[in-house]
């Protein structure tokens, strides 16, 4: 039992690490959505440009991190599950550029790296977290008359 709660503590820290992250870009767009978009060199030019970036990686990402806040305390593994397809689903948009677009710059290289690290270890963490279902009902009286 004591293991038990180690995990869900090291998963309940990745959750809050990853909803971090997440706010952090987040707060980033909303106060100069420039800055995020320079990251990977791309000037905006108008204020619909700069409207979309606030409101994708700026309202988006605040509302990734509400939830992700809600779900480390409410429920651990689905906080895993679906930080495992965020994670997932990022590395995955990565892969598909590199493939149909050509190979990634080093910013698109080291998050890739990052993503799919996150992902794995998003899954591995709900794997050890799970909660043994106990059979149904109905089972023990079929089994145990």
């Amino acid at each position: 039992m004591q293991t038990q709660t180690i995990f869900k503590r090291i998963a309940q820290g990745f959750i809050l690490v990853s909803a971090l992250a997440l706010l952090s870009v987040s707060l980033m767009a909303f106060s100069n959505p420039q800055s995020v978009m320079s990251l990977v060199q791309v000037k905006l030019t108008n204020t619909d440009a700069f409207s979309s970036i606030r409101g994708v990686y700026g309202g988006v990402g605040l509302t990734l991190f509400i939830s992700l806040l809600y779900l480390m305390v409410q429920d651990v593994q689905k906080g895993l599950l679906f930080l495992s397809l965020l994670w997932g689903f990022y590395a995955l948009s990565r892969v598909i550029t590199l493939f149909v677009e050509g190979p990634l710059g080093a910013f698109g290289r080291q998050w890739l790296i990052m993503e799919s690290l996150f992902f794995i270890i998003a899954l591995t963490l709900s794997w050890v977290t799970r909660k043994a279902r106990p059979f149904p009902i109905s089972y023990y009286h079929e089994v145990h008359p």
